[in-house]
């Protein structure tokens, strides 16, 4: 698939096995799976940064082969999911930093335009999980509002 701004095919990534099934090697039942997610999450980790340490410190490949839940299904069961989706909130932390950058090197073209674009897609993003119910209805995106919310 193409990129969205650069006319180039993006490079080919690792694919998850077609396995369906848990491991045999994970000792770990569902519950304290799910356990460990709510303990990582109150600590203020992520669903990706809490899949990665599960997968590089316990060993488990994939949780939702384990569990038969995503990682982000068991945070709302337990009321932990932050009112900003994690993808909305890289691409908002981006573009403080860009901004950042900004203010110190006026005539910087290329982070101009990369902005305009991390901005572009941020809007794009907000309106995927306004339309998924994931995100309010009437939450906007206003930088200088927003730098304060993330900071």
């Amino acid at each position: 698939m193409a990129r969205k701004y650069s006319r180039k095919k993006g490079k080919a990534g690792s694919h998850k096995p077609e396995r369906k099934t848990a491991p045999s090697w994970i000792r770990y039942k569902p519950k304290e799976i799910e356990m460990l997610i709510v303990k990582l999450a109150k600590k203020g980790k992520t669903s990706s940064q809490i899949g990665i340490f599960l997968r590089d410190s316990y060993g488990i490949p994939s949780v939702k082969e384990v569990t038969k839940k995503k990682i982000q299904k068991i945070l709302k069961e337990n009321k932990i999911t932050s009112e900003i989706p994690e993808d909305l909130m890289a691409l908002i932390k981006r573009s403080i930093a860009i901004r950042k950058h900004l203010e110190e090197n006026h005539k910087d073209e290329s982070a101009k335009r990369g902005l305009i674009l991390t901005e572009s897609k941020l809007k794009s993003l907000a309106r995927y999980h306004k339309r998924a119910g994931n995100l309010a209805e009437e939450w906007k995106y206003h930088p200088e509002r927003i730098r304060l919310y993330v900071e």
